[in-house]
Protein backbone atom coordinates (compact mmCIF):
# COMPACT_ATOMS: atom_id res chain seq x y z
CA UNK A 1 0.00 0.00 0.00
CA UNK A 2 1.33 3.48 -0.99
CA UNK A 3 1.60 6.01 1.79
CA UNK A 4 0.76 9.60 0.75
CA UNK A 5 3.23 11.88 2.53
CA UNK A 6 1.75 15.06 1.06
CA UNK A 7 0.28 17.49 3.56
CA UNK A 8 -1.18 21.01 3.53
CA UNK A 9 0.37 24.17 4.94
CA UNK A 10 0.14 24.65 8.65
CA UNK A 11 -1.34 27.90 9.98
CA UNK A 12 2.12 29.09 11.00
CA UNK A 13 3.49 28.45 7.51
CA UNK A 14 0.59 30.33 5.95
CA UNK A 15 1.18 33.27 8.27
CA UNK A 16 4.85 33.30 7.30
CA UNK A 17 3.93 33.37 3.59
CA UNK A 18 1.40 36.16 4.17
CA UNK A 19 4.01 38.10 6.14
CA UNK A 20 6.57 37.74 3.34
CA UNK A 21 4.02 38.95 0.77
CA UNK A 22 3.18 41.94 2.98
CA UNK A 23 6.85 42.87 3.32
CA UNK A 24 7.44 42.59 -0.43
CA UNK A 25 4.36 44.70 -1.10
CA UNK A 26 5.55 47.36 1.34
CA UNK A 27 8.92 47.42 -0.40
CA UNK A 28 7.49 47.54 -3.91
CA UNK A 29 4.75 50.17 -3.43
CA UNK A 30 7.16 53.11 -2.93
CA UNK A 31 9.14 51.97 -5.97
CA UNK A 32 5.99 51.83 -8.07
CA UNK A 33 4.91 55.22 -6.71
CA UNK A 34 8.24 56.81 -7.62
CA UNK A 35 8.09 55.28 -11.10
CA UNK A 36 4.62 56.74 -11.65
CA UNK A 37 5.79 60.15 -10.39
CA UNK A 38 8.75 60.08 -12.79
CA UNK A 39 6.43 59.13 -15.64
CA UNK A 40 4.17 62.10 -14.87
CA UNK A 41 7.18 64.42 -14.75
CA UNK A 42 8.43 63.10 -18.08
CA UNK A 43 5.07 63.76 -19.75
CA UNK A 44 5.00 67.26 -18.28
CA UNK A 45 8.57 67.93 -19.43
CA UNK A 46 7.66 66.88 -22.97
CA UNK A 47 4.48 69.02 -22.94
CA UNK A 48 6.42 72.10 -21.90
CA UNK A 49 9.16 71.42 -24.42
CA UNK A 50 6.58 71.32 -27.23
CA UNK A 51 4.73 74.42 -26.00
CA UNK A 52 8.04 76.25 -25.63
CA UNK A 53 8.95 75.37 -29.20
CA UNK A 54 5.55 76.63 -30.40
CA UNK A 55 6.06 79.99 -28.67
CA UNK A 56 9.52 80.41 -30.17
CA UNK A 57 8.20 79.53 -33.65
CA UNK A 58 5.50 82.17 -33.16
CA UNK A 59 8.21 84.68 -32.21
CA UNK A 60 10.18 83.79 -35.35
CA UNK A 61 7.15 84.78 -37.42
CA UNK A 62 6.31 87.86 -35.32
CA UNK A 63 9.34 90.09 -35.47
CA UNK A 64 11.11 88.10 -32.75
CA UNK A 65 8.43 89.11 -30.22
CA UNK A 66 6.83 86.88 -27.60
CA UNK A 67 3.01 86.81 -27.23
CA UNK A 68 1.35 89.90 -25.75
CA UNK A 69 -2.35 89.19 -25.12
CA UNK A 70 -4.88 92.02 -24.85
CA UNK A 71 -7.36 92.51 -22.02
CA UNK A 72 -4.92 91.94 -19.18
CA UNK A 73 -5.89 95.23 -17.47
CA UNK A 74 -9.29 93.81 -16.64
CA UNK A 75 -8.37 90.11 -16.49
CA UNK A 76 -4.98 89.49 -14.86
CA UNK A 77 -5.17 85.74 -15.60
CA UNK A 78 -4.80 86.51 -19.32
CA UNK A 79 -1.21 87.58 -18.60
CA UNK A 80 -0.48 83.89 -18.06
CA UNK A 81 -3.07 82.06 -20.19
CA UNK A 82 -3.59 84.38 -23.19
CA UNK A 83 -0.51 83.04 -24.98
CA UNK A 84 -2.47 79.97 -26.11
CA UNK A 85 -4.41 81.98 -28.69
CA UNK A 86 -1.13 82.98 -30.35
CA UNK A 87 0.40 79.52 -30.74
CA UNK A 88 -2.51 77.30 -31.81
CA UNK A 89 -1.28 76.88 -35.36
CA UNK A 90 2.24 76.08 -34.13
CA UNK A 91 1.38 73.16 -31.86
CA UNK A 92 -1.36 71.47 -33.89
CA UNK A 93 -5.08 70.77 -33.42
CA UNK A 94 -4.53 69.59 -29.83
CA UNK A 95 -4.22 73.27 -28.91
CA UNK A 96 -8.01 73.76 -28.92
CA UNK A 97 -9.18 75.08 -25.55
CA UNK A 98 -10.70 71.99 -24.01
CA UNK A 99 -10.05 69.70 -21.03
CA UNK A 100 -9.31 67.02 -23.64
CA UNK A 101 -6.24 68.83 -25.00
CA UNK A 102 -3.54 66.63 -23.46
CA UNK A 103 -0.69 68.89 -24.51
CA UNK A 104 -1.83 71.50 -21.97
CA UNK A 105 -2.66 69.02 -19.20
CA UNK A 106 0.03 68.09 -16.70
CA UNK A 107 -0.81 64.55 -15.46
CA UNK A 108 0.21 65.58 -11.92
CA UNK A 109 -2.25 68.51 -11.97
CA UNK A 110 -4.95 67.35 -9.54
CA UNK A 111 -5.81 70.47 -7.48
CA UNK A 112 -5.53 74.24 -7.44
CA UNK A 113 -6.04 77.10 -5.00
CA UNK A 114 -8.72 79.75 -5.23
CA UNK A 115 -10.36 82.36 -3.00
CA UNK A 116 -13.72 81.97 -1.30
CA UNK A 117 -15.12 84.38 1.29
CA UNK A 118 -11.73 86.04 1.61
CA UNK A 119 -9.93 82.76 2.32
CA UNK A 120 -7.57 80.69 0.16
CA UNK A 121 -9.04 77.23 -0.35
CA UNK A 122 -7.84 74.14 -2.20
CA UNK A 123 -10.08 72.79 -4.95
CA UNK A 124 -9.70 69.05 -5.54
CA UNK A 125 -10.01 69.42 -9.31
CA UNK A 126 -7.38 69.71 -12.05
CA UNK A 127 -6.62 73.26 -13.13
CA UNK A 128 -6.57 72.13 -16.76
CA UNK A 129 -10.29 71.38 -16.47
CA UNK A 130 -11.12 74.99 -15.51
CA UNK A 131 -12.29 77.57 -18.04
CA UNK A 132 -10.72 80.47 -16.09
CA UNK A 133 -7.31 78.89 -16.76
CA UNK A 134 -8.22 78.34 -20.43
CA UNK A 135 -8.03 74.60 -19.71
CA UNK A 136 -4.28 74.63 -19.16
CA UNK A 137 -1.83 73.48 -16.49
CA UNK A 138 0.81 75.85 -17.89
CA UNK A 139 1.32 79.59 -17.69
CA UNK A 140 3.37 82.07 -19.70
CA UNK A 141 5.88 84.40 -18.05
CA UNK A 142 3.77 87.48 -18.73
CA UNK A 143 3.59 89.11 -15.32
CA UNK A 144 4.75 92.43 -16.76
CA UNK A 145 1.25 92.81 -18.29
CA UNK A 146 -0.49 92.82 -14.90
CA UNK A 147 -0.71 96.62 -14.78
CA UNK A 148 -4.07 96.40 -13.01
CA UNK A 149 -2.08 95.85 -9.81
CA UNK A 150 -0.54 99.31 -10.09
CA UNK A 151 -3.56 100.72 -8.27
CA UNK A 152 -2.54 98.63 -5.26
CA UNK A 153 1.01 99.93 -5.33
CA UNK A 154 2.46 96.86 -7.05
CA UNK A 155 4.72 97.54 -10.05
CA UNK A 156 5.39 94.39 -12.07
CA UNK A 157 6.86 96.13 -15.11
CA UNK A 158 10.24 94.47 -14.45
CA UNK A 159 8.71 90.99 -14.19
CA UNK A 160 7.79 88.86 -17.16
CA UNK A 161 8.72 88.99 -20.83
CA UNK A 162 5.39 89.39 -22.67
CA UNK A 163 5.88 91.38 -25.88
CA UNK A 164 9.66 91.32 -25.52
CA UNK A 165 11.89 90.34 -28.42
CA UNK A 166 13.75 87.10 -27.81
CA UNK A 167 17.03 88.75 -28.78
CA UNK A 168 16.58 91.44 -26.10
CA UNK A 169 16.50 88.91 -23.27
CA UNK A 170 19.88 89.12 -21.59
CA UNK A 171 20.08 85.58 -20.22
CA UNK A 172 17.85 83.17 -22.17
CA UNK A 173 19.28 80.15 -20.30
CA UNK A 174 17.80 81.24 -16.96
CA UNK A 175 14.80 83.35 -18.04
CA UNK A 176 11.44 81.58 -17.68
CA UNK A 177 9.31 81.30 -20.82
CA UNK A 178 6.44 78.99 -19.86
CA UNK A 179 5.99 76.84 -16.75
CA UNK A 180 3.54 74.89 -14.66
CA UNK A 181 0.91 77.27 -13.30
CA UNK A 182 1.85 76.31 -9.75
CA UNK A 183 5.30 77.85 -10.34
CA UNK A 184 4.00 81.40 -10.25
CA UNK A 185 2.63 81.33 -6.69
CA UNK A 186 4.34 78.84 -5.83
CA UNK A 187 3.07 75.43 -4.78
CA UNK A 188 3.88 72.03 -6.28
CA UNK A 189 1.84 69.30 -7.97
CA UNK A 190 4.75 66.87 -7.83
CA UNK A 191 5.69 67.36 -4.17
CA UNK A 192 2.66 69.08 -2.60
CA UNK A 193 2.85 70.31 0.95
CA UNK A 194 0.25 68.60 3.12
CA UNK A 195 -2.38 69.33 4.15
CA UNK A 196 -3.70 71.30 1.20
CA UNK A 197 -4.69 74.36 3.20
CA UNK A 198 -4.57 78.13 3.24
CA UNK A 199 -1.33 77.99 5.24
CA UNK A 200 0.30 75.78 2.59
CA UNK A 201 -1.08 77.54 -0.47
CA UNK A 202 2.39 79.05 -1.01
CA UNK A 203 5.71 77.78 0.27
CA UNK A 204 9.39 78.28 -0.39
CA UNK A 205 11.36 75.83 -2.56
CA UNK A 206 8.26 74.28 -4.14
CA UNK A 207 9.48 72.06 -6.97
CA UNK A 208 8.07 72.73 -10.44
CA UNK A 209 8.78 72.00 -14.08
CA UNK A 210 9.88 75.11 -15.94
CA UNK A 211 10.92 75.82 -19.53
CA UNK A 212 13.29 78.60 -20.50
CA UNK A 213 13.76 81.03 -23.37
CA UNK A 214 16.66 79.01 -24.78
CA UNK A 215 14.36 75.96 -25.08
CA UNK A 216 15.55 73.69 -22.27
CA UNK A 217 13.22 72.38 -19.54
CA UNK A 218 14.11 71.64 -15.90
CA UNK A 219 12.56 70.42 -12.66
CA UNK A 220 13.62 73.09 -10.18
CA UNK A 221 12.84 74.70 -6.84
CA UNK A 222 11.10 78.10 -6.74
CA UNK A 223 11.90 80.87 -4.28
CA UNK A 224 9.14 82.50 -2.25
CA UNK A 225 9.13 84.75 0.79
CA UNK A 226 6.14 85.26 3.05
CA UNK A 227 5.74 88.99 2.55
CA UNK A 228 2.71 91.24 2.14
CA UNK A 229 3.24 93.88 -0.53
CA UNK A 230 0.23 95.83 0.74
CA UNK A 231 -2.46 95.12 3.29
CA UNK A 232 -4.47 93.48 0.50
CA UNK A 233 -1.81 91.79 -1.63
CA UNK A 234 0.52 88.96 -0.71
CA UNK A 235 3.75 88.45 -2.61
CA UNK A 236 3.73 85.84 -5.39
CA UNK A 237 6.84 83.98 -6.53
CA UNK A 238 6.63 85.53 -10.01
CA UNK A 239 6.85 89.06 -8.64
CA UNK A 240 10.55 89.08 -7.88
CA UNK A 241 13.74 87.47 -9.12
CA UNK A 242 15.17 84.90 -6.69
CA UNK A 243 18.39 85.34 -4.71
CA UNK A 244 21.62 83.53 -5.71
CA UNK A 245 21.35 79.76 -5.58
CA UNK A 246 18.28 79.44 -7.82
CA UNK A 247 18.40 78.44 -11.49
CA UNK A 248 15.88 80.86 -12.98
CA UNK A 249 14.75 84.47 -13.23
CA UNK A 250 11.52 86.21 -14.30
CA UNK A 251 12.96 89.42 -15.72
CA UNK A 252 14.47 89.49 -19.19
CA UNK A 253 16.96 92.21 -18.22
Amino acid sequence: MRIDNRRGFTIIELLVVVGIIAILTALLLPVVGRAKARARQTICLNNLRQINFGIRMYADDSGDKTPRPEGTKTNRVLSFTGYKNFIRSYVGPVAASSPKAKLFACPADSFFYTRANGLIVAEAQPMHEQSFADFSSYGFNGGNLATNLNRLGVDLSQCGIAGRTISSISDPVTTVLVAEASTFEPWSWHQPKRPLSQENAQFNDARNIVSFVDGHVSYIKIFWTDTSVTSRVRLAAAWLNPPPGYDYRWSGD
